[in-house]
Parts: structure tokens; sequence; C-alpha cells
């Protein structure tokens, strides 16, 4: 059904056969299970690895591309942006940890939620990191509290005049960092929660949830900074500017942790229905392609005539020699292309676990 023989099969070590034979020694299965659980450690070590990596990344974006330019994208990390200038001594990841830990054990209050180690880990460790890049980024306590751009890095990272720049590339950095983190079975806490909550007690969609959540927090921000840059040096750039900058960052973000985490979506699903008997196809389905396809039977509605239908999936790279193919066993053949927004299957990505975290 669809499946790409090319896919790898199951790996060895993880086969256990029932009834082994009198040859099978208690030493080989001794060290069959060692493989294993060696398998499982590095499994485990090199996602917790992953982890780290994917929060740091995420710290990184908002301390030196998003915090200095107080453009909110929304989130706790948004609103923590937002009340570091009504309270600059506080810095924005120490009000993560004030959303952060209030909200995961609310979670597990009301909604039941089962917090992995893994998660708790992200939510704890990302506004840690990014207290710590924030300490090394800027020379001095004051330049901390006014998180000024001029001084970040010594003034060689001031993107003050390149505000679609910075805020592009630190949506990018965040929406990485989010996705790996995503990836591993973890999450960052925050306004997915507050998510969860309005979904069960105010019945809003999950999606619809996020956006109210986000645009409370953008909202809030043009409300809090005022003109500017968040500062009273007369900027050019007006505040309500910068609820734009913020509206594009919340987009990038979301797109870039939906490609981390499905990859670009570039399938395709064809239907071909022939008068003919396609072997020409067929062949170039199964030797060229080294796919395989459904061949349905069926009848036009009209004439009542037996034709065939081929159901195939293929990368996107594989249309044009499909589609030159199909005119060269049937010209007179009727063919459907659509995009095949997720394919599940052999060759290709398995079925998502009842507690795996998918971004739509």
């Amino acid at each position: 059904m669809c499946r790409n023989p090319k896919a790898k099969r199951a790996h060895p070590l993880f086969y256990v056969q029932i009834n082994p034979p009198a040859s099978f020694h208690y030493s080989e299965i001794v060290l069959y299970i060692c493989c294993i659980k060696m398998e499982f450690m590095k499994q485990t070590v090199f996602s917790w690895i992953q982890i780290l990596a994917g929060c740091t990344i995420l710290a990184a974006g908002f301390v030196f591309f998003i915090n200095p330019y107080n453009i909110v994208p929304g989130g706790v990390y948004g609103a923590s942006i937002v009340l570091h200038n009504l309270f600059p001594s506080i810095q924005v990841g120490t009000f993560g940890y004030m959303f952060d830990i209030p909200l995961l054990i609310l979670s597990v209050i009301f909604l039941g939620a089962k917090l992995g180690g893994r998660t708790i880990a992200a939510a704890l460790t990302t506004p840690l990191l990014m207290n710590l890049i924030s300490r090394l980024a800027y020379p001095s306590k004051e330049a901390l509290q006014s998180l000024d751009p001029a001084q970040l890095l010594g003034g060689s990272m001031d993107l003050s005049e390149h505000l679609m720049l910075t805020c592009i590339i630190g949506s990018v950095l965040i929406g990485i960092g989010t996705g790996i983190v995503i990836r591993n079975q973890a999450t960052t806490g925050g306004s997915d929660i507050v998510g969860m909550f309005l979904q069960k007690y105010c019945h809003i969609r999950f999606s619809h949830a996020i956006l109210f959540v986000d645009g409370a927090v953008v909202c809030f921000g043009l409300l809090v900074i005022g003109f500017g840059i968040g500062s009273a040096d007369g900027s050019s750039q007006p505040s309500w500017h910068l609820s734009f900058y913020s509206l594009i960052a919340i987009y990038i973000i979301s797109r870039v942790i939906a490609y981390v985490i499905n990859g670009s979506k570039n399938d395709k699903l064809i239907f071909v229905i022939s008068d003919k008997k396609m072997t020409e196809l067929h062949d170039y389905i199964l030797k060229d392609l080294d796919r395989t396809a459904t061949y349905i039977k069926s009848s036009g509605l009209y004439s009542g005539a037996d034709k065939e239908m081929l159901f195939l999936v293929v990368s996107y790279k594989e249309v044009a020699g499909v589609k030159l193919k199909i005119k060269q066993a049937d010209p007179r053949a009727f063919v459907v292309v659509t995009d095949a927004y997720d394919t599940f299957g052999e060759g290709w990505k398995q079925l998502p676990s009842p507690n795996e975290i998918t971004p739509e």
C-alpha cells in the first residue's frame, strides 16, 4: 500500500526470537540484552543533549535578537519581556520562572497532566540559560537592566536600525530551539498550559486559545512599552510598529517549529485513471522509483466501462518523471496530483503515539 521499499527494517538487535534453537546459548541472549540496553542508553543520552541544545538556541534567540528590542513574540517569555520593562531589576528569565513553575503545578492539579522529566527539565533550564547568557552578554548591571542593544557584546550586535532582520533571525532561532525540544517529547511549558485551561474550561479550540493568549500578550506589550523601543531616547520607530514585528515573529516561530518537527511536507499524492493496463507505468514505479502503488478496480459512472486506477505517494522531485511516464503509457489518462499533508506507514513516518506532541 504505497510503501517505500527503500525503508530500513527494524534493527536486528530489537528482534527477540520466542523459541530460540538449541544452539542459541545463554551468553548470546545476555549479549543481545546488553546491546539493547546500550542502544537505549545512547538514544536517551542523545535525546537529553538535543533538549539542552534546543533550550540553549531558544535562550540565545531571545537574549540576542528579541529581548533588547522589546519585540513581544507572545507566550510566557513575551509577557516576561513586558514585565521587565516595568521592573527592570528582575531579569526576563526570572519572570519566566514566575510563570512556568505555577503553570506546571496548576496543570498537574486541574488538568491531571503527567509531566515528564524532560518537560520539567526544559521548563526550568531555559530561563536559567537565558539569565546566564544575559549576564555574559552585557558588561554591567545597568546595561543588563536596561537591555541596551548598544552594549550587547560590546555593541557588536546592535541591530537597532535593522528591526526586521533581528526579528527574523530571533524568530528562526526560537523556532528551531523549540522544535528540537518538542521533537524529543518535551515542552518548555508556558502558554501551552494556558491554552489547555481555556480548551477544557472555556471550550475553546486549542489553536484558537493559543492565538488568543499570544494576541493578549502582544496587546499588553503595546500598552506597557509605550513609544520607541522601550526607552525615552526619542527613537524614530513608533511603538505600534513593534506590534507588527511581534506578529511577524509569532508567525515565523510557528512555521519554523512545524518545519523542524514535521519536515517540509513535500510528498505528493497521485491518482491515475486509465482505460488501458499501463504496464510501462507499473514497471517504472516498481523498478525505476523502487516504490509500489495501490491498484484499484474502478468503472466510469457514465460509461460503466472498467478502468484501472493507481494510487501512489511520491516525493515532489519524482512527480515530473511519473507524469512523463503516464503520458507515454496513456496520453488520455485522467491524472490528479495533490499535496499529501502527512504520510504514515512503511517507508514514511510512523504513526504518532498518544503522548506525542505535534504543532498542528
